[in-house]
């Protein structure tokens, strides 16, 4: 029965970074130049971005990087720059939220007191 019913997925906050300037590099797309404002940012996480309480985009990071080298994740109060991947609307004071995935079994019990 487990195996029939679909997957529920949380979302499990990571970080969030303040877009500082924006770059636009030919042949690259445009790079957010940001400062993680709590948490962490790592390279492989989803993020959304939020401009104002409005969610302009989500999907994942494209490039995470301190300075010149390629970071695995970046830290409270440190500076990067994210790129982000198939998105270059970005504006200065945007928001880059940072989250993981979870997939949960189905639960049981609200399968159940839905039939009642």
């Amino acid at each position: 029965m487990m195996g029939l019913l679909d997957p529920t997925f949380k979302e499990n906050y990571l970080g969030r970074a303040e877009v500082i300037n924006i770059f636009r590099i030919p042949k690259v797309g445009t790079i957010a130049g940001c400062r993680v404002l709590d948490g962490v940012i790592r390279r492989d996480a989803e993020i959304k971005v939020m401009r104002g309480e409005e969610q302009v985009f989500k999907g994942k990071i494209g490039s995470l990087k301190r300075f010149k080298d390629d970071a695995r994740e970046v830290t409270n109060g440190m500076e990067c720059g994210i790129g982000l991947g198939g998105f270059n609307d970005l504006k200065e004071g945007d928001l880059i939220e940072a989250f993981s995935t979870e997939k949960l079994a189905a639960d049981l019990g609200a399968l159940t007191s839905a039939k009642a």
